[in-house]
């Protein structure tokens, strides 16, 4: 199979062309897609998937690694049980439209906050893959930071005290601001949805080390009360996302997007206002973060 990658940027993400994911996929080929999405900082764009099926979707994802939902796997999560397809428990469901009785089919505004997809699971996302099925004529992009670089750029001394540290990941973060209260459960106000992990993650297949805290989802340093968790958060994350750590995705019709949880942060921009969005989600289990 022939297919193109061209890189987007000089610091994150390629553009794949000519490339069918509703074809059966041999290993050569994914075996292609995965290095070219490793080599290019996490972050591939596969354009003109028009004709893929959520089958199709879910078995590329599958190949990937282990999708959230599937059988014996862990659900994504209950909380957001409501957005998961009803027919496609792999599938999370991003999207501004309702259904015929007038209740969401997904997420609206889902994302709008600087985050790493499940970062408050003890295994948290690997690989996000999602499908743009119908998109504004007018906004609604969605950035990406580099968190590989911005470790990269700190001096040596920062990065030797920052490797020392735990954060807190927890959904509650995200849930008393980003959900519908009626889908928040006492649960997840209660330390369910928590983890720890280290504040300098290694990545597991390239052996690069990236900042793994996220706004959305990290709510203090182990052993650092909140107002000096504060004092090395938020500097860390205005380093983050300076321009020049940032790729800008402009989505078009049935782009699918892959993107590396492990080693970015992402943000959707909610300017398209009442403009219909529906997009559909697998999301790969990855291994604990060391």
């Amino acid at each position: 199979m022939d297919f193109t990658i061209k890189p987007l940027s000089t610091h994150l993400g390629a553009e794949v062309t000519g490339l069918n994911l509703n074809d059966a996929l041999g290993d050569n080929v994914l075996g292609a897609i995965k290095r070219a999405w490793l080599d290019h900082g996490g972050f591939l764009v596969i354009r003109d998937q028009s004709e893929m099926t959520t089958e199709a979707h879910i078995a590329f994802g599958a190949a990937m690694g282990p999708l959230f939902g599937a059988p014996d796997q862990d659900p994504l999560q209950d909380t957001v049980s409501r957005y998961i397809h009803p027919d496609y428990p792999e599938i999370y469901r991003v999207s501004n439209k309702l259904d015929e009785s007038g209740e969401p089919l997904g997420r609206k505004g889902a994302g709008t906050y600087w985050h790493s997809d499940v970062s408050f699971r003890e295994q948290p996302a690997a690989a996000s893959i999602l499908h743009a099925v119908e998109i504004p004529d007018i906004g609604g992009d969605t950035l990406f930071a580099n968190m590989t670089k911005a470790f990269d750029e700190l001096s040596p001394a920062m990065k030797e005290t920052l490797r020392g540290i735990n954060a807190v990941h927890d959904f509650e973060v995200a849930a008393r601001t980003q959900y519908a209260t009626p889908i928040v459960v006492e649960n997840d106000m209660a330390g369910a949805n928590q983890a720890v992990h280290p504040l300098v993650r290694t990545h597991s297949e390239t052996g690069a080390e990236s900042l793994y805290v996220n706004p959305g989802f990290t709510s203090h340093l182990e052993g650092y009360d909140a107002d000096e968790s504060c004092w090395i958060l938020e500097p860390l994350y205005a380093h983050a996302i300076r321009p020049e750590n940032i790729y800008r995705h402009t989505w078009s019709a049935h782009d699918v997007v892959m993107w590396d949880n492990r080693s970015l942060m992402h943000y959707a921009v909610a300017d398209y206002g009442d403009a219909p969005r529906y997009m559909e989600r697998t999301t790969c289990i990855g291994e604990r973060p060391s």
